[in-house]
């Protein structure tokens, strides 16, 4: 019997042959996902390979997972590429995409400054380090952005029975921008950052940062897929954008995200066949 994958690569082979029947000038397509995908260099990976099967051109648009999410409900994207899977599933339920599909993860860690301001360098519980950062009112920095790390982000918080929102003071910093310039803010200010593992490997600039708190399960990063439905948007390239889905969960497209290392570790895990994902 043949597996998922399987058939999802003949699929994705099938959409793309179907495809080429078009116009040049329309075998391109816009993606809307996250400064995690795009600062941590997967796509300059990936893009090449489809590119060369496909003859399909992808243009990034790269931003938080609440703002990809806005540019798909908008119709300014033919595709969505996130990681906040309630976000995700509600998008489909509303009517704005048609199937979410599993990708792959990696995990956020907590990166701070090597003098372990906090006393919790190389630990694993991340609502104790939370908690610990409170109490000691040290230095943090949030993306404030909306995206799917800031979403992660307030929900650690909120298991650390701190409301944010209210409870915080001047240690507590929103920049309402990407991973890269977060990471970047509290290397420079010597602070606490909540990152995507993928963009901690990729970033060059981190001064006195170390991993501080990595392993816990709740830190764990999935990452989904999205058509944006063509129902709701006449000019959704739907032929275009579900090759490009189709080849992201194929075989090919899996080994791709596997095969990206940096320094010879994996910054993303592939998982499109796993239940539930």
């Amino acid at each position: 019997m043949r597996t998922r994958l399987s058939l999802v690569a003949l699929g994705w082979a099938a959409a793309v042959v179907a495809c080429s029947a078009g116009k040049a000038t329309d075998k391109s397509i816009v993606v809307a996902s996250t400064t995690s995908t795009q600062d941590s260099g997967l796509f300059g990976q990936l893009l090449p390979l489809f590119k060369s099967r496909s003859g399909i051109d992808v243009r990034v648009v790269a931003q938080g997972t609440g703002q990809a999410l806005d540019t798909g409900r908008r119709g300014d994207a033919d595709v969505v590429f996130v990681h906040a899977r309630s976000q995700e599933e509600k998008f489909v339920a509303d009517g704005f995409g048609v199937r979410r599909y599993p990708v792959m993860y990696n995990d956020f860690i907590l990166v701070g400054p090597k003098t372990n301001a906090a006393g919790i360098n190389g630990t694993k519980d991340i609502v104790a380090a939370l908690m610990a950062i409170k109490a000691k009112e040290i230095a943090f920095i949030s993306r404030g952005d909306k995206s799917g790390t800031h979403t992660a982000e307030l929900n650690l918080w909120k298991a650390a029975g701190v409301d944010v929102a209210h409870d915080r003071g001047t240690w507590y910093r929103e920049i309402g921008q990407g991973m890269g310039a977060a990471l970047n803010t509290a290397s420079a200010s010597s602070a606490y950052v909540l990152t995507d593992r993928g963009t901690w490997l990729a970033f060059k600039n981190r001064g006195e940062l170390v991993i501080a708190v990595e392993g816990d399960n709740r830190l764990f990063n999935q990452y989904g897929v999205m058509l944006v439905n063509p129902e709701k948007h006449k000019h959704v390239k739907k032929e275009l954008g579900q090759a490009f889905i189709d080849w992201l969960i194929s075989p090919e497209g899996q080994k791709a995200i596997a095969d990206y290392q940096i320094d010879g570790q994996p910054l993303f895990f592939p998982n499109a066949n796993s239940p539930g994902a």
